[in-house]
């Protein structure tokens, strides 16, 4: 499959599980929604940078010239417009089954405003993933070189 359209999938099945789970959770706790909201973010932002470290690292292994590697913009940008999207239809369809509460919200809404940041809430942590991703295997071979540099040691030593 193509990578983008995996990340896509995947990724807006995850904020539609959230928002699920987090709607099932305020009918029966509502006084304890800020910090389930909360959660629910960091869950998220925490899965979309783990997945971009993962791709920019196999990326800086696959390239190991800066100027060489592969356009991961795109490939982040593309999942997450896919999955913003996506997520917002399905999350309006899911909405008129009885006992989901995931925000009446409109369908002009889910597909511009709600997808919108669920485009940057997917794009941005990617790249910062990637950016992550892509120094820590410069970093190590950054270590190893001045080992490499010093020359051979003195023959009397």
């Amino acid at each position: 499959m193509i990578a983008w359209v995996v990340r896509a999938v995947l990724l807006g099945a995850l904020v539609v599980a959230l928002r699920t789970v987090l709607g099932f959770a305020m009918v029966q706790w509502p006084t304890q929604g800020s910090w389930m909201r909360m959660l629910s973010l960091l869950v998220l932002v925490v899965v979309i940078v783990a997945w971009g470290v993962l791709d920019g690292r196999k990326d800086r292994t696959a390239h190991p010239d800066p100027e060489r590697g592969s356009d991961l913009t795109i490939r982040w940008l593309k999942a997450g417009v896919a999955g913003g999207v996506g997520s917002g239809a399905v999350s309006w369809a899911l909405d008129f089954l009885p006992r989901f509460d995931l925000g009446d919200n409109g369908l002009l809404f889910e597909l511009t405003a709600g997808a919108s940041f669920i485009v940057l809430l997917i794009f941005i942590p990617g790249l910062i993933g990637v950016g992550i991703g892509r120094m820590l295997p410069g970093r190590k071979a950054d270590g190893a070189t001045p080992s490499l540099t010093k020359g051979p040691a003195p023959a009397g030593a």
